[in-house]
């Protein structure tokens, strides 16, 4: 019997770059069709419901799993979460990418497989994974889908970018209405 074969994704990663490098990690997390599931936005402040204590809870919990890590600036917004991550460590066994395009190319799921190995898309699967479990247990919906499939980083380069990134996390809950993951615009 042929397998069928799956659709070629094109990661959002920065190619070749190694995600475990010590640095600071703007992540956005978003829910499964941006459902709002952790509360809501009201007058500019945010209110969370069990559901984004859920998420909030294992945000905080990030540096704990994963001692190499410090969160900074972070919210729960309605329907994604809002985060920096410093890596300021790095685990030895876990590596740069060192094959060429060409050998990527030639074996993607080997390269997937690395990818799955760094830092940041581990601390992202385990984050998805437990809030996922908690959150399904709360609404009594066992193996529901809660995030979306990937996750929006950015690698903060500076220190001017660090600081409009804190002032934008901060100010989130009072520019709700004009935020691109606001549903009834």
């Amino acid at each position: 019997m042929k397998q069928k074969k799956l659709p070629n994704r094109r990661s959002m990663r920065l190619q070749g770059y190694d995600y475990s490098s010590p640095g600071f990690y703007f992540i956005t997390i978003c829910t499964n069709q941006k459902e709002c599931l952790f509360g809501g936005v009201v007058n500019g402040k945010m209110y969370m419901n069990e559901c984004g204590v859920v998420a909030l809870d294992y945000w905080k919990r990030i540096d704990t799993r994963y001692p190499n890590t410090i969160i900074h600036e972070h919210i729960v917004m309605p329907n994604h979460i809002h985060g920096i991550i410093e890596i300021v460590n790095v685990n030895p066994f876990v590596g740069a990418i060192h094959e060429s395009p060409l050998q990527r190319d030639a074996n993607p799921e080997l390269y997937r497989n690395h990818r799955r190995k760094m830092l940041i898309p581990k601390i992202i699967g385990w984050y998805k994974m437990n809030t996922a479990k908690q959150i399904n247990q709360i609404r009594k919906t066992p193996g529901a889908t809660i995030w979306q499939r990937g996750y929006y980083d950015h690698i903060i380069r500076n220190e001017e970018s660090l600081f409009y990134i804190r002032e934008y996390i901060k100010n989130n809950p009072m520019n709700w209405n004009t935020d691109r993951f606001y549903q009834n615009r």
